[in-house]
């Protein structure tokens, strides 16, 4: 039975990745600064800090796999620049202490599947426009685009140390639970459809059941290597998902546009992204073979609402 250590095993993307690896038959250890007693078999906490650059040597000795998660949310709070530092500071940091853990200390570790997001990439230009931004298009010189960039760049000198490496660029992932779905559920159940600007910009997205699958598909199928956008075949206008929403509630809606600049003033630097137009091709996944479940946004919100 190959074990899997997760990092950011206790938010939303790591819980639901968790209950499928369990299922599919792996140990699961959830590296966490609290570790607790599991209620669940096969399920198991260690102790991390990285303020304190403390791994749990035992949890990574018996580790076939890892897979960080971990980041502060970048969507729950304004970017002050403090907010900004942590969420930088939450992805590199905990980057770097993986790395400098699998240079010095005793592991078995064979797979990393590093997190990343399609935050990497600008606004959509008529290229994108048309075939989607690919693996190899640059980075963007934005918050979130460097960001991404130091992100990838903490772990990248694993590869050297012999173990193969996987980053997925995810999209936004809809779920349930929390993220980006649940906020355009609240105004939804009451027959409002929130268009946020004029809703042309597009939104590649992703359901949790299938970015799940990539993770478990990047752990299974050794000739996975390198970097993979983790987004739906069918990217959509902000104005398009709204609606589809809005219709799973109620057969009537009103559509009702929040403008540009009431977003500026609510989110402050954030709304660059809210209303930024990022059409990405998940072409390279697919010709790898991996098929998915909801590749329509039609047949994910009806799985999901």
């Amino acid at each position: 039975m190959q074990t899997v250590l997760i990092t950011g095993g206790t938010g939303m993307v790591g819980q639901s990745l968790t209950d499928l690896l369990v299922e599919n038959g792996y140990e699961v250890i959830i590296l966490t600064r609290s570790p607790k007693k599991s209620s669940r078999l096969h399920v198991s906490f260690a102790k991390w800090d990285i303020d304190q650059n403390y791994i749990d040597p035992k949890a990574l000795e018996v580790a076939n796999i890892i897979v960080h998660l971990a980041g502060e949310s970048v969507a729950t709070k304004r970017w002050t620049a403090k907010r900004k530092q942590e969420i930088l500071d939450s992805r590199v940091k905990s980057g770097f202490l993986l790395t400098n853990a699998l240079k010095t200390m005793k592991h078995q570790v064979h797979t990393f599947i590093g997190a990343s997001a399609i935050g990497w990439y600008g606004p959509d230009n008529t290229h994108s426009l048309q075939e989607g931004f690919e693996e190899n298009d640059p980075v963007d010189d934005s918050f979130l685009g460097n960001t991404c960039k130091h992100w990838e760049d903490s772990v990248k000198n694993i590869a050297a140390l012999g173990i193969r490496m996987v980053t997925l660029r995810i999209g936004i992932v809809l779920n349930k639970r929390g993220g980006a779905l649940l906020e355009f559920i609240k105004p939804a159940r009451f027959g409002f459809a929130t268009i946020l600007g004029d809703g042309k910009q597009i939104v590649s997205w992703i359901h949790q059941q299938d970015l799940n699958a990539i993770i478990l598909f990047a752990i299974t199928n050794k000739q996975i290597e390198g970097v993979f956008n983790a987004v739906s075949p069918e990217p959509i206008s902000n104005k398009t998902l709204t609606i589809h929403i809005a219709k799973h509630y109620h057969s009537w809606y009103m559509p009702i546009n929040v403008p540009t600049w009431a977003l500026k003033l609510l989110l402050g630097e954030m709304s660059i992204e809210v209303l930024k137009s990022t059409n990405v091709s998940s072409k390279k996944l697919q010709n790898a073979q991996f098929s998915f479940q909801f590749p329509t946004i039609s047949a994910a919100l009806e799985h999901l609402l």
